[in-house]
Order: structure tokens, then C-alpha cells, then sequence
């Protein structure tokens, strides 16, 4: 009879052994499901935020673009004023991305290519003494753009170590 008991006591503490291992295993592939899926909602929102500064960007360097010719081809003064304040709006809609990026991304790189973009846009307002001086402003406001994206990409891409190939020029 006592070797009846240990066998049933050997299987009874083999099922239970079996049920905590089994347990753990739940436990952590529930756990690596969370952090991928956490990552991924992450990247996500970063992608957007990326996204969503580079065309408020884009946008504000085009009217900043727009208000400039006008100033330098001698509109009348209704349409500068309309101008401005479509220029207003524009740098308004940059606020809400860039706040979101510095939330959302600590990489230096891609912060400093951000303020770049953000900085070489503005300065498109400082610009409005010649032409020259206008291209050139927005040239250098489109390239850091491209810088940005660039830069944002290779941050974003699943392998950091995957060079992104140079791309034509935006807007």
C-alpha cells in the first residue's frame, strides 16, 4: 500500500509542478504580447507625430513662401493681410506635432533635426528683402525639411542599422 501512496503522491506533486510551469509560461508570453504591443502603439504615435510636424512644417514654409512674394511683387495690402494671417494659422498648427515629438522621442539627433526644420521655416520671415533672399531661405527651410524626415525615418525604422537611401527633394 505505501508504495500505492507514494506513486500517487509523486503524481499529484508532478501535476501540480506541471500546472505552475505551464502557468509561468501563460504568464509570460501574456507579458511579451503587452511590451509588443506597447511598443507598437508607441512607434505608432511617434510615426504620427513625425508626420504630422513635417507637413505643419511644409505648410507653414509654403505661406510663409505666398506672404513673402506678395510683399515683393507689391500686392495690395488686403491680400498681405489675409496672407499673414493664413501665415498665423500655419505657425499656430506647428505648436501641437512639436510638443508631441518632444513628448513622444528623446533622440537628440531627431530633436535637433526638428528645431532645424522648425528654425530655417521661421526664418523665411527674415527673408522678404529680395527674391534671392527669399529662394534661398526656403531652400534651405525644404532641405532641413528633407533632413528631418530622413533623419525621423531612420530613428523609426525597425533596424537601426538599415541606411535610408537619399530622396528627391519635397515642395
Amino acid at each position: 500500500m505505501l508504495p500505492t501512496l507514494v506513486t500517487a503522491a509523486l503524481a499529484i506533486v508532478g501535476t501540480l509542478l506541471g500546472s505552475i510551469v505551464s502557468g509561468r509560461f501563460q504568464e509570460r508570453a501574456a507579458e511579451r504580447s503587452v511590451r509588443v504591443s506597447h511598443g507598437e502603439t508607441i512607434r505608432r504615435d511617434r510615426l504620427e507625430a513625425v508626420t504630422a510636424l513635417a507637413c505643419a512644417a511644409s505648410d507653414h514654409r509654403t505661406a510663409m513662401w505666398m506672404r513673402g512674394d506678395a510683399i515683393l511683387n507689391g500686392a495690395d495690402t488686403e491680400r498681405i493681410e489675409a496672407l499673414r494671417g493664413e501665415s498665423h494659422m500655419t505657425r499656430s498648427a506647428v505648436t501641437r506635432p512639436l510638443v508631441a515629438l518632444r513628448v513622444l522621442i528623446e533622440d537628440q539627433t531627431v530633436r535637433a533635426a526638428a528645431d532645424r526644420m522648425i528654425t530655417l521655416t521661421y526664418a523665411i520671415r527674415d527673408a522678404y528683402a529680395t527674391t534671392e533672399d527669399l529662394t534661398a531661405a526656403r531652400e534651405a527651410a525644404k532641405e532641413a525639411h528633407d533632413d528631418f524626415v530622413n533623419i525621423a525615418a531612420r530613428y523609426l525604422s525597425p533596424d537601426f542599422s538599415t541606411a535610408i537611401p537619399e530622396q528627391e527633394p519635397t515642395r
